[in-house]
């Protein structure tokens, strides 16, 4: 037998682990088909983090679905009134957005479909917490969807979103857009920026938190169900491979999702690899009263290793965008006193490190920092906010440095008149911002995606408009171009990975807040 185990790959064994475990708490196994219906799926986009999916036409003509996820087919399949307590394990399939291509998932999971009591929230963290430890060393992260709506109804109902993106991107200067705009008081708006910038170790941000959510009585009622979760999971013997942090910024779909929220991060792994919470929204939405709890964990990172040199935790790693932007942060970080000064020699190397404060510098194409960061490469970058807005990279937006300041616009000719009776055509750099901005006027557009000189489009005849940025509107003046409609403004942001924050975050913190003292 112990022959035969040695020949399972670790994912594998492990897997055969947490089947042991789950069934011990009287878990069911639960299979499902490899497709359902497409419509099944389509109806809740935002719960599968607005990912693609893959569909085909099946035999009777139904237009079919590889499933993208697990929840939603159990959710389905669970006829109403009725109780079920399953795990499970499956491949889901999902778009990866960076690679562009779909990408094979192994989930592992459970769910508890039932008038949900307290003891089964503490169950199912428990085994949130043992599942992580059987993977590696890492943290799990806790919220409540009635802290998030406490703050949100301080809000008009038309910035909830632009709220949460807040909360989720750890934006502080967002929020205070948003409680100017709101009409808060300074104390309000400050605590409110406190909080979207509070994590850490649940204990010491708990007592904080309590503090500056005083006057929010439906997140304190959040508040202190993670408070009494908190001492009951102090009271199990788990492993202490994990720590149990406190953190606002993990969110899954507030439209689906009604209490208790976690998230799950290992060492070895770059991303969030587990994800769960009490969603008895979602069955509700399905014409069920019954409520709903559970999680699904990512097996793809079992028995990887980081790269040789990015095994050490001495270094931040640091990625700025060639150019000037790179060069002012640079020197925006020597005078904060991060950095020494003279690291970025004149030669030919792509990584500059300095030894004294333990940082490794290296510059990318603007285009890419993101990318690096997002995957865990570096564990923070400056970015303008126009890459972040087209990449749509899940990364923690925390600081805007308030440098390359300019604005995402529509520009056209002095003579130009729009014609209603056909598309516009539209020459840009930013397709997504592009596609976006159209489909919420309602507007027909034709892209023509360039990579450069995109002012000359409409002078040629390629294009009707061009989207662009615009910092003093010089250029445009000089071509007879001018700017007919406002996107959004963009500068420079410090964004960090969102593992490496569960895992540097003390020395990140540190950086940040000298940063912050230089703007």
């Amino acid at each position: 037998m112990e022959e035969l185990w040695k020949v399972l790959r670790p994912e594998e064994q492990i897997e055969l682990k947490l089947r042991k475990l789950y069934t011990q708490h009287h878990f069911q196994p639960y299979h499902l088909n490899n497709f359902e219906e497409y419509g099944n799926y389509q109806q809740s986009y935002n719960f599968l983090r607005k990912s693609s999916i893959i569909t085909f036409t099946g035999n009777d003509g139904r237009t079919m679905a590889l499933k993208p996820d697990v929840t939603l087919s159990i959710a389905k399949n669970t006829p109403a009134g009725e109780a079920r307590k399953v795990y499970y394990v499956e491949d889901v399939y999902r778009h990866d957005r960076q690679a562009g291509e779909y990408q094979k998932i192994y989930q592992i999971g459970l769910e508890i479909i039932d008038e949900i009591t307290w003891e089964d929230q503490l169950e199912v963290l428990k085994l949130a917490w043992e599942s992580l430890a059987q993977v590696g060393e890492g943290t799990l992260d806790l919220s409540h969807m009635g802290i998030l709506n406490g703050i949100c109804d301080r809000f008009p109902e038309e910035d909830r979103q632009d709220v949460l993106d807040c909360l989720r991107d750890k934006s502080s200067h967002g929020m205070d857009v948003l409680t100017e705009k709101a009409g808060l008081s300074k104390e309000e708006s400050e605590n409110l920026a406190k909080l979207v910038r509070m994590s850490g170790d649940f204990e010491t941000k708990y007592q904080r938190a309590k503090v500056l959510l005083a006057a929010y009585p439906k997140a304190q009622a959040g508040l202190e169900e993670l408070k009494q979760l908190y001492k009951a999971l102090q009271e199990e013997n788990l492993s202490e491979k994990i720590r149990l942090r406190l953190d606002f910024s993990i969110m899954n779909d507030a439209d689906y999702y009604s209490g208790l929220l976690f998230q799950g991060f290992i060492k070895e792994a770059r991303e969030t690899i587990l994800y769960g919470g009490r969603y008895d929204r979602l069955m509700s939405r399905q014409g069920k009263d019954q409520g709903a709890i559970g999680f699904g964990m990512k097996l793809n990172h079992v028995g990887q290793k980081l790269p040789t040199d990015t095994e050490s935790s001495e270094y931040l790693n640091i990625a700025l965008p060639k150019g000037r932007m790179g060069d002012a942060v640079y020197d925006l970080f020597t005078k904060a006193g991060v950095a020494a000064e003279g690291v970025f020699e004149d030669n030919r190397k792509l990584i500059f490190c300095d030894e004294d404060n333990k940082l490794r510098f290296f510059l990318v194409k603007p285009s890419d920092v993101a990318i690096y960061v997002e995957h865990g490469a570096a564990d923070i970058g400056v970015v303008g906010k126009d890459i972040l807005l087209e990449s749509k990279a899940e990364v923690i937006e925390f600081l805007d440095l308030h440098m390359g300041a300019c604005r995402l616009a529509v520009a056209a000719h002095n003579d130009f008149e729009e014609d209603f009776s056909r598309p516009l055509r539209v020459s840009t750099k930013y397709p997504q911002i592009t596609r976006e901005f159209y489909e919420g006027l309602g507007r027909s557009v034709e892209l023509i995606h360039l990579h450069g000189s995109i002012e000359l489009a409409p002078l040629l005849g390629l294009s009707d408009v061009i989207v662009d940025i615009v910092e003093t509107g010089t250029t445009l003046k000089e071509n007879d171009l001018k700017v007919i409609q406002e996107i959004a403004p963009s500068s420079a942001r410090l964004i960090i990975n969102n593992a490496t924050w569960r895992f540097k975050q003390e020395r990140i913190q540190k950086v940040i807040e000298k940063v912050r003292k230089q703007l």
